[in-house]
């Protein structure tokens, strides 16, 4: 079997990479990504998973708006010294890129946020750093992934769609005419959570000619299609795992407090700490749904329990209970932060769920041992595209090409 080779951009822990690995068709040459931790967990993976005996050179640790020293080389305070990604992929050919720019200056829950609409946000023209590597290295094909909300994006008064089109355009590839034709439901594709995202495929059309187009419009409408298979819930991703229950008395261990019992059988399976308020909070919260009396699954009514718990106000609903035979809400980045929209369903757990949840829920493997505080590692699953669906991008993407 042919190996495609591919640089992955904006790389995070790793959730493209992986899944386009694990089909077994494509060479994993270099990963770009500029955030320490996931930096970690990619040469750890790449090493103890993938094998790659130089993993701690394929993962480059750099700022890609900084493109010329990306390529020839540099030397700095922050990221070190390194002699370049021009000379770590040096012989082989660069037949695809994959990446996605970090979507929070896309999303309509940051622009509603930021009082200027996000439309300062350095992010919003990260895609002009991934083209230029894109230039670059003239690969046969690219996968360009972000959120929905950049088809509403409009940080200069021109929708970022139509600049995003016209620069690939100039650079030579093929890529879907309508944006809102390349939504994809994670979903349909056995993730088991709400998560839908723009997936472009690039064609290079001085290599598939006049083919690009067809290709391009066969990729959407037939090849990834017939890949799609039922929903999987909640309940089929998490329910197997090891339940752990509120502990009447605080425990410590490794210097951390653990309201809930400590697990030592599944890695990354660790409960957050939780305050008596919030254990008693989230039984009231799983029993009403359990019990089938449903006083508390309205926004307003959310709103205002939150009030009364906590004396504070919020201007959406911070509760929120994951439902056994449904599919979860989105895994978030925000769950470094708090987990008080990812409630365990189990009334008797009275928890939110934990890092080796929220990976199921996002499709990662279990055998990918998350490393970096517990923040670092909600943060980065939040992060990341499902690999799960990676996989079956990896397997339509070959499919298309051979």
């Amino acid at each position: 079997m042919k190996k495609i080779n591919t640089i992955d951009l904006f790389a995070g822990c790793g959730g493209l990479m992986d899944g386009f690995e694990e089909s077994g068709k494509y060479r994993t040459l270099a990963c770009v990504e500029w955030e320490k931790k996931p930096c970690e967990n990619l040469v750890k993976r790449l090493r103890d998973k993938w094998n790659y005996e130089n993993s701690e050179s394929m993962v480059l640790r750099f700022d890609i708006r900084r493109c010329n020293e990306l390529f020839y080389g540099w030397s700095d305070e922050i990221y070190g010294n390194s002699e370049g990604l021009d000379k770590l992929v040096e012989g082989s050919n660069i037949d695809l890129i994959l990446g996605g720019p970090p979507c929070q200056a896309y999303s309509l829950a940051g622009r509603i946020r930021d009082k200027n609409g996000m439309v300062d946000d350095y992010r919003n023209f990260l895609f002009e750093n991934y083209i230029n590597v894109v230039n670059h290295y003239r690969p046969k094909a690219f996968v360009f992934e972000n959120v929905p909300g950049m088809l509403s994006a409009r940080p200069t008064g021109v929708n970022i769609t139509n600049v995003i089109k016209e620069k690939f355009n100039e650079a030579g590839y093929a890529i879907i005419n309508d944006f809102s034709d390349s939504i994809v439901d994670f979903s349909d594709y056995g993730v088991p959570q709400n998560r839908k995202r723009v997936i472009i495929l690039g064609l290079s059309k001085g290599f598939y000619g006049n083919n690009a187009d067809k290709m391009i419009a066969k990729f959407y409408t037939n090849i990834l299609p017939s890949y799609k298979v039922n929903h999987v819930t909640v309940r089929d991703a998490i329910s197997n795992l090891p339940p752990l229950m509120p502990l009447k008395a605080e425990e410590r261990h490794n210097g951390k407090r653990y309201s809930h019992e400590y697990n030592t059988q599944v890695t990354n399976h660790q409960p957050r700490w939780h305050s008596k308020r919030d254990i008693e909070t989230f039984a009231m919260l799983t029993n009403d749904i359990a019990n089938e009396e449903y006083k508390y699954i309205s926004t307003g009514a959310l709103k205002e329990l939150y009030t009364n718990v906590t004396g504070r106000k919020s201007n959406v609903h911070k509760y929120y209970v994951l439902r056994w035979d449904e599919k979860s809400n989105l895994i978030p980045a925000h769950l470094y932060k708090d987990g008080l929209r990812h409630i365990h369903p189990d009334p008797t757990q009275a928890r939110s769920i934990t890092v080796r949840e929220a990976a199921r829920l996002q499709g990662f493997d279990d055998d990918y041992e998350f490393v970096g505080s517990q923040g670092d590692q909600y943060k980065m699953i939040g992060n990341a595209v499902p690999p799960i669906f990676s996989k079956t991008l990896a397997n339509a993407i070959y499919d298309l090409l051979f």
